[in-house]
């Protein structure tokens, strides 16, 4: 048990001490404001407040944590080491900064809730991000400095018995549009094949003929393919399924069309299902809560995970509103425009609402890459998109953390756009 004395125990305290000695480092921690009870405490402790009571292990602690709301916080950055780091905390600090205000302040996304300007979709830009300006999105920081800091508390405390979690991998898979040519209704199928001859795409043509008839499988049915790379592989693999109405960003097939709820129920018998809430739901809980029942009718049983689709995420309303409907986990954590940990840390953590000053009982996945990012918005080459994918996976490795990728149904469909991605994602989901 580590003991920390801090002069005020906050619930932004609480919260990220335990996040980084709980869920990261595998200690037990507990607080205390009585010097008496820090000083008989005879297992680790350190002392997190503006001054040390002595020579203990000592944090200068920022005034972050002790606050309320959001405020315009000026941020210097430094380096620890060779990472970077914010909060510096002066010479009689045992590290160089304010490792618990600089957690919190990435993992809350506490720079979501500041003044931006959107992107097209009205989300939080990623070039706005301090980790993007700042060169380290493509590492999790926070499990990096979680690391680091044990190793001075196993030099300071070395008789206290350490445990070490394991690296897990999260394969995860979304469904924007089951099929690429069939089960899409006669009006959207004979558009399909007037939209091929003006364009003059025969090749094309010809393959959504063949579908349609059934003389050939539709290249986005590769469900079966992926449960396979489950089974064989051990993969844990979700699977969000989009059952939003048609829009202009929605565009799968209708959730009432039998081949559609046959593909859902039989990749739920071998694979666990969440929801992918359509463009339009993420500020809007009356659809969200609509999209929730009519995959939980077709399934017959509770929906207790999400992603959102165009990763359109708007915090915390998005949030506050999955919370509302009882959903536990939430995959939307990331960025469309670059690789990388949104919130700088591989471990899922619950999600702290700096509007109430609560944590909430929403658990947070972030992802490490999306294919759609490294092919269209990076413009990487298969090669390169599994050079980036090996490095991500490898930092992750280094700290012991979950590493999840989000892949799409058509990544494996071997067409002229996704040629050789499906070797990609073998290597990826292989420990």
């Amino acid at each position: 048990m580590l003991l920390v004395y801090t002069h005020k125990i906050t619930p932004r305290v609480n919260y990220i001490f335990k996040h980084y000695f709980v869920r990261i480092l595998q200690i037990p921690v507990t607080f205390t404001t009585k010097v008496d009870e820090f000083v008989a405490h005879s297992g680790p402790k350190i002392t997190y407040s503006k001054a040390p009571l002595g020579t203990e292990f000592f944090i200068r602690s920022h005034d972050l944590l002790f606050e309320q709301g959001i405020n315009d916080i000026d941020i210097n950055m430094s380096k620890w080491d060779e990472t970077p780091c914010f909060f510096t905390a002066g010479e009689t600090s045992s590290i160089p900064f304010d490792i618990f205000a600089a957690g919190f302040y990435l993992i809350s996304r506490y720079e979501e809730y500041l003044p931006h300007v959107q992107d097209v979709h009205e989300r939080f830009p990623a070039e706005e991000s301090l980790a993007v300006k700042n060169n380290f999105i493509e590492k999790p920081v926070i499990d990096i400095w979680a690391y680091k800091f044990l190793e001075l508390l196993k030099e300071k405390f070395p008789n206290y018995k350490y445990t070490n979690r394991a690296f897990n991998l999260i394969s995860t898979i979304d469904i924007d549009v089951a099929f690429a040519y069939k089960h899409k209704g006669i009006v959207r199928t004979i558009g399909g094949f007037t939209n091929d001859i003006l364009h003059f795409r025969v090749v094309n043509f010809w393959r959504r003929l063949l579908s349609v008839l059934n003389f050939r499988n539709d290249p986005f049915d590769t469900f079966k393919e992926l449960l396979k790379i489950k089974k064989e592989h051990n993969v844990t693999t979700l699977f969000f399924f989009l059952i939003g109405d048609y829009t202009t960003f929605d565009k799968n097939i209708s959730s009432s069309n039998s081949k559609f709820r046959s593909v859902i129920k039989s990749v739920a018998d071998y694979a666990k299902i969440g929801l992918h809430p359509s463009y339009f739901t993420f500020k809007n809980v009356e659809k969200l809560k609509k999209e929730k029942l009519r995959l939980e009718h077709i399934m017959n049983t509770s929906i207790t995970f999400s992603r959102q689709h165009f990763l359109r995420l708007s915090i915390p309303e998005t949030y506050q509103n999955l919370i509302d409907l009882d959903l536990q986990e939430d995959y939307t954590m990331g960025y469309a425009k670059v690789v990388g940990f949104r919130a700088s840390t591989c471990t899922p953590f619950y999600f702290y609402d700096l509007d109430f000053e609560i944590q909430t009982p929403l658990k947070i996945f972030s992802f490490a890459f999306m294919d759609v990012t490294l092919k269209d918005y990076m413009n990487l080459s298969p090669e390169e998109s599994l050079q980036k994918i090996v490095e991500l996976k490898d930092a992750v490795k280094e700290v012991n953390g979950t590493f999840i990728s989000l892949f799409h149904n058509e990544t494996l469909s071997e067409n002229e756009v996704w040629k050789g991605w499906k070797t990609i994602y073998k290597t990826t989901v292989l420990d």
